[in-house]
């Protein structure tokens, strides 16, 4: 949007504005203005405690920051200027001793004054657009310049009256809690989390609420604005002023730059709102952000609520969305994480009564099974896997097909919970009719449109020139191309690890150490894990920064679909990453290696792994157990503590030791906040998040703990969060949003895919479906007992491949004609050796089924759930049709005052027929 199309500058008299850009110098704007402000009744605030001008009676409403050229080379372009205004001639001149260095000066010199004239002419439309500014160089931090803008009463309510803002009216009403019975649980419920509710003012129901309209200045009577300083507070003055930075324009350059394109091009290196104050000292005085400090930001109180209405007022709708969501995943995951617990202690319980893991160790049996290894690896009895089964009964018992039901029906409440939530936070924040018409296009897709429109000889109008299809296709094949070759870099990867298995198993088979001989399959499960998480750490990154680029390329034109672009290609690529290791573990490990005899190698003698007579499922509960909580404690937490305070230590080190303490405590707000981190989004939160809720989810009937584990980490999360929004980053910008968009479809999408997934997990990687067909089929007496020796099959030695058969054949200390491996095979005395058995194909067949019936059945059971609870709270319906009536009542009445006003001043209404009299 053009600066002067739709918009009317307020008649402000910039003529006599003093520009002084000299060092520790600054603006005095509006001076008409200023004595108007300064006649008020408002104290001024100090300046070094408060975001305010010099004055301390204008509020900063947001700041910029620019590069200054240092002291000594100022004096050098001073020196040079003179020299060559006195003759050009001069033998002393410094270009003569050093040509080249003389140049590249002269360059940095043309450029910084290009920037100073590019900033020139944005702060002046900005004067035009009814902005003050007030600016400060080097006064404090050497090499910074800070552009401070004030926002007038009159520029507020114009903007607030074009991006439709809902302000609170004088009106007010009665909010209703529901029914009798519904008002008599809440008020119960009150009580009982008294002591949970964070010390705040907006933490408590309110039994009256202001009806809110949007702001209009033709309707001022109907707002309060007895008190104009509060009415906008800090939060919505800078969304307003961050609106107008982005509709003004530079037009100096090439092509039109904006806000954004002066960021990146270096004209201004930061810019942010600021905090509303300190939230330590002796002078600190009560502030939200020091309230949110308090109550919000401290480990003391993890058992508490959150402040939401305070987040959602100090820090935007589309953060405090974020922080509800998280809440309410939090506090969905306790009952989830009871029901784990319950289950893996139900596992402890009847480890001791399961007959398959007390017939493994039992040493009667005196089981021999094939080698796991060629050559190295020799003869075994089955009595040695004795820990692994007894530990594999713990995730692996009946209980676990309830908690995959439980889980996915979690999901779907999860999921409605969270919706009638956000339903009741719009209708609490006044956001019931906001629509989301963003129209601003990014300074990139400007930047691409002008190219487009000079290379058409047109003018460079955006209306009429616009990017297609036709001009994204490189980009759109770039961006198939490498999205295909990423995902297979991942395959690649999980597949060197599966190499490392294989070749690490070998090794300690063959070394000579009896200390190494010893739980090598716990060696290798873990430090396989190990490496997995590693990589996953270290690709997360990498694919998150080739994500950026990706969408970069795309050239989106506005920030939401820039937004959505970016979270779709990198959640598939994190998603890939996190999950593909996994994946293999529970359902292609053990299941492509053949049989012995006939083994199925690959790159010429790495013979793929197997499983553990107890199945994968216990590797692939270690395999989530390392990832989930290397991935929090590493990943999430560690990086997110230690990586701020790095780079907040990194730019403070470009002051002074020696004055660091005496600045801290002369700082201003805005020199303050210029050392902490920018924000750059909740989208790193959100993904982290997610992935957590695929672990929690996809995997949950292979460890059962997750749930508990998430749980855990979320109530340290909240509060890293929360302190981290506090005190290490600056104040993000206030967005306004009703929901958590996309994110709501890939949970959406996450929890109907997990019930596919656990159905797999309980049908193929369990001995879940083979232990019922055995004990409904096969077993003699109904029972479990001999369900072992069903599962195993035998091998005839001397049919070992040439250069296969183990290099000790005697290690037992007896010679083994026939050894046992776990699969469903004819013998190799039957007609058809080391065929599939009938038995085979009946499990198969039963796996299948029990797929399909799972999956029907759950699906059916949690649309059935999401059919049953209505999306919106029947008490918040009530009260947003009470609003409606209520609006049009304030109207019905003005406009009846109106024409009783008109009639008491003009009874007469002869000028009203004039009309039809000039008509004829």
């Amino acid at each position: 949007m053009w600066r002067n199309e739709r918009y009317e500058s307020v008649p402000l008299d910039v003529k006599g504005i003093d520009e002084d850009n000299s060092k520790g110098t600054r603006d005095s704007l509006h001076p008409q203005t200023l004595r108007k402000t300064r006649q008020s009744e408002e104290r001024p605030k100090d300046s070094n405690l408060w975001p305010y001008f010099q004055d301390g009676l204008r509020r900063i409403d947001y700041v910029l920051t620019y590069h200054v050229q240092k002291p000594h080379s100022a004096r050098k372009q001073k020196s040079r200027s003179c020299c060559l205004s006195r003759g050009r001639n001069r033998t002393s001149s410094p270009a003569r001793d050093d040509p080249e260095l003389a140049a590249q000066e002269q360059r940095l010199d043309y450029h910084e004054d290009d920037m100073r004239l590019r900033r020139d002419e944005f702060e002046e439309n900005l004067r035009e657009m009814g902005l003050e500014i007030e600016k400060e160089e080097g006064t404090k931090i050497p090499g910074v310049g800070f552009v401070k803008i004030h926002a007038p009463w009159e520029v507020l309510c114009r903007e607030a009256e074009f991006m439709k803002l809902k302000m609170p009216t004088i009106k007010k009403y009665e909010v209703s809690h529901g029914s009798g019975i519904t008002e008599k649980v809440n008020m119960f419920m009150q009580k009982v989390t008294a002591p949970l509710q964070p010390k705040v003012v907006d933490s408590r129901t309110e039994n009256e609420k202001h009806l809110s309209y949007a702001f209009s200045r033709e309707k001022r009577h109907l707002f309060d604005l007895s008190d104009r300083n509060s009415f906008f507070n800090s939060k919505t003055r800078s969304s307003i002023v961050y609106e107008i930075l982005k509709r003004t324009k530079c037009t100096r350059a090439k092509y039109v730059m904006g806000i954004s394109s002066l960021l990146g091009s270096g004209v201004y290196t930061d810019a942010y709102p600021l905090h509303d104050g300190d939230i330590d000292g002796e002078l600190a005085e009560t502030n939200d952000r020091k309230i949110l400090y308090e109550e919000w930001a401290s480990y003391s109180i993890f058992y508490k609520y959150q402040p939401i209405g305070l987040i959602r007022k100090y820090f935007g709708e589309k953060v405090g969305l974020y922080f509800a969501w998280l809440g309410v995943y939090t506090q969905m995951l306790i009952p989830a994480a009871v029901v784990g617990v319950i289950v893996f202690l139900y596992g402890c319980a009847t480890v001791d009564d399961n007959i398959p893991s007390n017939e493994i160790c039992d040493e009667r049996n005196n089981i021999t099974m094939c080698p796991m290894c060629d050559r190295a690896c020799s003869y075994w009895k089955l009595v040695t896997a004795c820990g692994t089964a007894r530990a594999s009964h713990l995730f692996d018992n009946a209980a676990t097909v309830f908690f995959a039901i439980f889980m996915a029906l979690w999901a779907t409440m999860f999921m409605e919970h969270w919706k009638r939530r956000q339903m009741r936070l719009n209708y609490v924040w006044d956001m019931t009719g906001f629509e989301d018409t963003e129209s601003h296009p990014r300074a990139e897709y400007e930047f691409h449109v002008m190219k487009k429109s000079l290379k058409k000889e047109q003018s460079p109008k955006a209306g009429n020139v616009k990017l297609t299809c036709t001009d994204r296709m490189p980009a759109y094949m770039t961006i198939i191309v490498m999205m295909i070759f990423l995902i297979f870099v991942t395959l690649v990867i999980v597949f060197g690890v599966v190499l490392y298995r294989v070749s690490i198993m070998t090794a300690l088979h063959m070394s000579s150490t009896p200390t190494f001989r010893t739980n090598i399959r716990a060696t290798v499960k873990t430090t396989g894990a190990v490496i997995n998480l590693i990589i996953i750490i270290i690709m997360d990154e990498v694919y998150g920064a080739i994500a950026r680029w990706l969408t970069i390329m795309e050239v989106p034109k506005t920030d939401k679909s820039f937004e959505e672009r970016l979270i779709f290609k990198t959640f598939i690529l994190k998603f890939a990453n996190a999950f593909t290791p996994i994946v293999y573990l529970a359902f292609f490990r053990g299941r492509l290696i053949g049989r012995p005899g006939k083994y199925i190698y690959v790159l010429g003698s790495y013979r793929m792994e197997e499983c553990a007579h107890a199945g994968c499922l216990m590797e692939l509960c270690i395999q989530l157990c390392i990832t989930m909580l290397g991935k929090q404690l590493i990943q999430n937490n560690l990086f997110e503590i230690g990586v701020p305070k790095l780079k907040k230590l990194l730019r403070r080190r470009k002051i002074d030791k020696k004055h660091q303490e005496e600045l801290n405590k002369t700082l201003h707000r805005h020199e303050k906040d210029h050392f902490l981190g920018p924000f750059v989004g909740l989208n790193p939160e959100y993904m982290e998040m997610i992935i957590q809720f695929g672990m929690v989810t996809l995997f949950v009937a292979s460890f059962p703990l997750a749930p508990l584990f998430a749980l855990l980490n979320n109530i340290i999360e909240i509060r890293l969060d929360a302190k981290k929004f506090v005190t290490e980053l600056r104040r993000p910008i206030a967005v306004r949003a009703k929901d958590i968009g996309i994110w709501y479809t890939l949970l959406r999408g996450l929890s109907k895919v997990a019930v596919i997934v656990n159905a797999f997990v309980i049908s193929f990687t369990s001995d879940f479906i083979p232990r019922l067909v055995y004990q409904y089929m096969y077993s003699p007496d109904g029972t479990l007992h001999g369900f072992v020796n069903h599962t195993l099959s035998y091998f005839n030695v001397s049919h070992f491949q040439p250069g296969t058969e183990p290099l000790q054949p005697l290690h037992l200390g007896y010679r083994v004609d026939v050894c046992r491996y776990k699969d469903y095979r004819d013998p190799p005395w039957s007609d058809t050796p080391y065929e599939f058995s009938r038995e085979f194909w009946a499990i198969l067949a039963a796996r299948f089924a029990f797929v399909i019936v799972f999956q029907n059945v759950v699906m059916l059971m949690s649309d059935f759930v999401d059919w049953l609870i209505p999306d919106i709270p029947k008490d918040i319906s009530v009260q947003i049709h009470k609003e409606r009536n209520l609006i049009v009542e304030l109207f019905m009445k003005e406009e009846r005052g109106k024409k009783h006003r008109n009639t008491i001043g003009d009874p007469s209404p002869q000028p009203l027929r004039s009309r039809p009299s000039s008509q004829a």
